[in-house]
C-alpha cells in the first residue's frame, strides 16, 4: 500500500522530506534534514507538540444591524443562537474540534470550563 492510499484509507503516514523547488530538506539549498544539530525523531515530534494553539469556546453568535450595535449600552443583553444546556463548540485554530458543556472549574469557583462530550471528527471540522 502506498502512502497516499493509506492516508486516505483513514492510517497514518509517514513520509521523508523532499527536495522542493531546489531546496534541501531544511528548507534550504544545499541543507539536508540529516545536517541539523543531530537531533533524534522524537526531539522533533517533541518540539511540534510545544507550538502554541489558539482554543477557543463558543457560546454562540448573533448578527444585528449596525445600527442597533450602536444603540447597545452597559447592561444590555445580547441574545445568542445557542440555547441554555445545548453543547458549546470547541474551535482550535479556527475549526470545530469537539463539543462541550460549560462547567464550573472545580478548584476556582470565579472561573468557567468546558467538559468535553464529543470530539469532532476531520470531517466535520470544516466550519
Amino acid at each position: 500500500m502506498s502512502q497516499s492510499d493509506n492516508a486516505s484509507a483513514g492510517g497514518t503516514s509517514t513520509f521523508a522530506p523532499a527536495d522542493i523547488n531546489g531546496l534541501g530538506a531544511a528548507g534550504r539549498p544545499g541543507v539536508t534534514a540529516r545536517d541539523g544539530a543531530g537531533a533524534e525523531p522524537g526531539a522533533n515530534f517533541e518540539t511540534i507538540l510545544r507550538i502554541p494553539v489558539n482554543v477557543q469556546v463558543v457560546l454562540g453568535a448573533a448578527v444585528m444591524p449596525v445600527a442597533n450595535l450602536m444603540k447597545l449600552g452597559r447592561g444590555a443583553v445580547i441574545p445568542l443562537d445557542h440555547r441554555v444546556g445545548e453543547p458549546v463548540d470547541v474551535v482550535v485554530n479556527g475549526r470545530i474540534v469537539a463539543r462541550g458543556e460549560v462547567v464550573v472549574v472545580e478548584d476556582d469557583n470565579s472561573r468557567f470550563g468546558v467538559s468535553l462530550t464529543e470530539i469532532v471528527g476531520p470531517s466535520g471540522s470544516d466550519g
